[in-house]
């Protein structure tokens, strides 16, 4: 049901992308959208995560660099049944994770040094399990596809508006419609992008609770990644807000209500999920940051 219900989003996304062509440009306009979205897709299929990546200053670590780090990731993804993925760790101090990759064979996971300083193992092995269930799943590759149909569609309205498209004769719905077009389009593609990132995001919390056998721990982690994230100002990601979907927290001030604007669930929504996941799978509904077995990093 999550993936007939992500493959009907994007398709309404897709169809609303060729609509605005088609009521700004007719024929003429629905091909250029045509054309205009498949070369946008065909650049962020290939070339999606470096960009990311970039965009959020993440350095490649291999075990030598952080060994405990890496073995932690590597022992999930072998539990996942994945290939081991890229390894990156970015110098922020707003604790946060993302995945990105086209798929499982070239995907790369990123945790902040904040992440790794705030949390216990079990922690930080239920944060990755998250991002290794959203690489299992193939979120990455569903999630960069619908941000970029989402900012192409933006780009399209404003090209409407700055060519004249509401002037044009031909155009079906004159320069009143045109400009609603140009209003109404943009929000409904958010809306859209909004209601596939939670959807998806529900699913890596469980499939994380899966992989790594500790879905409290994963709960846990969540509150504190929620609670120091709303403190701790995420600057790239701030400059970047089109990627803000991808992390496992809102790494963006505000918007943290479960509603169609937020890109991501009420941690409070998340947590009581994981607690009734960890009744079906007999967990006891706690965990503690607290003991010698939990110890936090070095991570590197």
């Amino acid at each position: 049901m999550n993936t007939l219900r992500t493959g009907l989003l994007l398709a309404a996304m897709t169809g609303l992308f060729m609509a605005v062509g088609f009521l700004l440009g007719r024929e003429q306009g629905m091909v250029l959208a045509f054309v205009f979205a498949a070369g946008m897709n065909f650049l962020a299929y290939w070339n999606a995560d470096k960009l990311v990546l970039r965009m959020h200053g993440a350095r490649a670590v291999g075990r030598q660099d952080a060994s405990e780090f890496h073995d932690l990731v590597a022992d999930l993804a072998r539990r996942a049944g994945l290939p081991m993925p890229r390894l990156y760790i970015m110098d922020n101090p707003q604790p946060n994770a993302f995945a990105t990759g086209r798929n499982p064979e070239n995907a790369a996971v990123a945790a902040t040094t904040g992440l790794l300083q705030l949390l216990d193992r079990d922690e930080v092995a239920g944060v990755m399990a998250h991002e290794l269930a959203h690489v299992k799943n193939r979120d990455t590759l569903v999630m960069t596809l619908t941000a970029t149909i989402a900012g192409a569609i933006s780009m399209l309205a404003n090209f409407g508006l700055f060519f004249g498209g509401g002037r044009d004769r031909n155009n079906p719905l004159g320069a009143i419609g045109a400009i609603l077009v140009i209003i109404v389009a943009p929000l409904a593609a958010m809306l859209v992008q909004m209601a596939i990132s939670r959807t998806r995001e529900y699913g890596a919390d469980r499939g994380g609770a899966e992989i790594s056998g500790k879905p409290m721990a994963l709960a846990s982690a969540l509150a504190k990644i929620s609670g120091a994230a709303s403190r701790v100002v995420n600057e790239p990601a701030e400059a970047n807000p089109a990627t803000a979907h991808l992390f496992i927290v809102n790494p963006l001030s505000g918007a943290r209500m479960d509603n169609l604007f937020a890109t991501h669930p009420a941690t409070e929504n998340r947590i009581a999920a994981l607690r009734a996941i960890a009744q079906d799978m007999g967990h006891v509904a706690s965990h503690s940051s607290a003991g010698s077995a939990r110890r936090r990093g070095p991570w590197g």
